[in-house]
């Protein structure tokens, strides 16, 4: 038996990346997975991992940024099954022209939409069956664009990353009291399908520098696995090759 068996656990943005990771973690230590994308093809191959390694997932596909859309797969969980234990706030996306001299209104929305609207439209959908079961954790994926404001990020990126980090601590400001946890992670560089979505193109080789999704899945992993009386209230997790470090120390010595 794993250490979640007889959990529940609700992971967005499931169908790649760090989603897709922590899914697979979630449901190798025993809880049922349900998993939300805005596509369900990768959904689904999510729960094909998931399941042939003897783990259960449910796919319930909706675009986070439609907060009836959010609101009905919570309401869905909460009666088949009586419980959430954990959330994975991890659907994220940014765009192509995201500095100040190329940023449009519709890419703001986007931006800050996807980042930001969608984790509170999940956080506000589960809090009250958390609160009926009297615990749970929530997992939110920041950015290290959400610590130190990044112009390789774009400030759309960064500021809806740096609400999700506010948003994360008021959670435990008001919830410790009902025995929900709430943790911020901000990865720093991982390699993921987001980079696709740089202007300047990432190589190969720098990706594999980089942190995996395998690892920070690994990482929600162990936070989700905590006891109950323990939270992480924050983390940061970064490749040891960092690249802005080594640009540093490159400028350093020219």
């Amino acid at each position: 038996m794993g250490s979640l068996t007889g959990k529940v656990a609700w992971v967005t943005g499931a169908g790649s990346g760090i989603g897709q990771a922590a899914a697979v973690a979630l449901a190798k230590e025993g809880a049922v997975v349900v998993l939300t994308g805005r596509r369900k093809a990768p959904l689904d191959v999510t729960a094909a991992a998931i399941r042939k390694a003897g783990g259960k997932a449910v796919v319930k596909p909706a675009d986070l940024m439609k907060a009836a859309a959010v609101s009905r797969i919570a309401a869905d969980i909460g009666k088949k099954f009586g419980r959430l234990d954990i959330l994975v706030n991890n659907a994220g996306l940014n765009i192509l022209e995201r500095s100040w001299k190329q940023l449009s209104a519709k890419g703001v929305d986007e931006v800050v939409h996807g980042n930001l609207s969608s984790a509170f439209y999940c956080t506000s959908a589960v809090l009250p069956i958390m609160r009926k079961n009297k615990g749970g954790v929530l997992i939110h994926t920041s950015s290290m664009a959400g610590r130190q404001a990044s112009l390789l990020s774009g400030p759309a990126y960064s500021a809806a990353k740096h609400g999700v980090v506010a948003m994360s601590h008021t959670i435990n400001m008001e919830e410790c009291v009902n025995g929900i946890r709430s943790c911020v992670v901000c990865p720093g560089e991982v390699a993921t399908p987001i980079l696709d979505k740089r202007p300047i193109p990432i190589t190969k080789a720098e990706r594999a520098r980089m942190a995996q999704s395998e690892d920070v899945g690994d990482l929600i992993r162990y936070i989700a696995c905590l006891p109950a009386h323990i939270v992480i209230n924050e983390v940061m997790i970064n490749p040891t090759w960092n690249r802005s470090y080594v640009a540093n120390l490159q400028r350093g010595k020219a």
